[in-house]
């Protein structure tokens, strides 16, 4: 009885809440969508280090090591002596290590130099070893592997030749184009800087360089491959250094030691707790997100409280033949808070619709900008938890006048004011 009345009143006064209903689902939309995008970023950090004990480079902040050791972003303030990385890999504790060499790139993409085994031993998400999506690892000095969005993005496919920029940038004007490379793997899609990435060898990254000094080409100085190939290729320096260990219980052991190295100052950082200085650095970012979206919210459900106010003056008549045909006081606020959740719920549900559908439309750009996929269909616990709590709030919002209707007198509504 009560519900029928409350959708026959909401019927009658359709227009002033379609308006309410559309605000309400804007600021639903927008609150899910912050919180999709921000979730979205944190497990996009969480899954690109998976299986990584401890990450070595030249000895500055931890965060910053780990930003451009596995998230490609910013530069290493120095590198390491190669000779340091083998007595790491040498370790009693250490089952493998991998050298990173960062510096050049292809079309605005990273180029990483590292061994072979950096596809057996470097895993993403949960424990995820890295896949082909077709060819395989490289085995000649001139092969390269590219990641999935490197693929997709340039049109690659197993064959097809490519040459390297030295430095970062799209329009690089020192291309290392008397060496290019042909790809002999495309690596299947991960979600993580993997995908944007090019692999060679250290041996190539080497090689791309010889008769080249301080950035720039040596006027004069040519090398033919056979040349190149004849030459000692292994590197003197590197960028960084991706451990595992043996047994957990050795990291911190190993930790110490590598960080008490006497032969150059070394660091060695833990991911999980570089990550969680991440997370301190962007909580307030986060906090500020969620403010904003709680106060859309806020003046979405204000608004409403506006409209059910306003309109209780005009429905003093309704209220009262109610009260006449026997309704009690309580009735009259179950019926103003039911009308206020209707709206509410219609709002939320018509939020949720338009957020997939923005975020559909959207996650292809977000893809390609930020690396960042966004599954639509998807609402997260947490996300579900806040639309509870919206619901919760907008019907708390009928009590107002749903009080005030209380408190009128039955015969008010069937008498007129002067």
């Amino acid at each position: 009885m009560l519900l029928k009345s409350a959708i026959a009143s909401g019927w009658h006064r359709r227009q002033t809440l379609l308006l309410i209903i559309l605000t309400i689902a804007l600021s639903v939309a927008l609150l899910i969508s912050v919180e999709k995008v921000r979730s979205e970023v944190r497990e996009h950090f969480n899954r690109s280090v998976s299986g990584t004990d401890l990450i070595v480079g030249a000895r500055g902040g931890a965060l910053q090591l780990m930003l451009y050791s596995i998230f490609h972003i910013g530069q290493a303030s120095n590198n390491i002596r190669w000779e340091s990385y083998q007595k790491i890999a040498g370790h009693r504790h250490v089952e493998w290590a991998l050298p990173i060499l960062l510096g050049d790139s292809h079309k605005g993409f990273r180029v990483v130099g590292t061994t072979g085994d950096f596809f057996q031993h470097y895993k993403v998400g949960q424990q995820r070893a890295l896949s082909f999506f077709a060819g395989s690892v490289y085995d000649d000095l001139f092969e390269a592997v590219v990641g999935a969005e490197v693929a997709r993005e340039l049109g690659y496919q197993i064959g097809d030749q490519i040459t390297l920029s030295h430095g970062m940038g799209n329009n690089s004007f020192a291309e290392h184009d008397d060496r290019p490379f042909i790809i002999k793997g495309v690596l299947a899609a991960t979600g993580t800087p993997v995908d944007r990435s090019v692999y060679i060898s250290p041996e190539a990254i080497e090689a791309i360089h010889i008769g080249w000094q301080s950035g720039t080409r040596i006027p004069g100085q040519h090398f033919s491959e056979d040349d190149v190939r004849a030459k000692d290729l292994q590197p003197k320096t590197l960028t960084a250094i991706l451990v595992g260990v043996k047994s957990r219980l050795a990291i911190f052991h190993l930790q110490r030691q590598i960080n008490q190295y006497n032969e150059e100052p070394l660091q060695a950082v833990l991911p999980g707790v570089a990550l969680q200085q991440l997370w301190e650095l962007i909580r307030i970012a986060e906090d500020a997100l969620r403010i904003v979206s709680a106060c859309v919210v806020v003046a979405g459900l204000a608004g409403m409280l506006s409209v059910l106010l306003t309109s209780l003056g005009i429905r003093r008549r309704e209220m009262a033949i109610l009260r006449a045909v026997g309704a009690r006081p309580w009735h009259l606020v179950a019926l103003l808070v039911m009308e206020s959740f209707i709206v509410t719920l219609l709002g939320t549900l018509l939020g949720i619709v338009v957020s997939i559908g923005g975020l559909w439309f959207f996650q292809p750009v977000l893809e390609a900008n930020l690396g960042l996929f966004l599954d639509p269909w998807s609402l997260s616990m947490e996300t579900l938890y806040i639309l509870g709590a919206v619901l919760l709030a907008g019907a708390m919002t009928g009590l107002w006048p749903g009080i005030s209707a209380y408190r009128m007198a039955h015969a008010d509504g069937l008498s007129v004011r002067y």
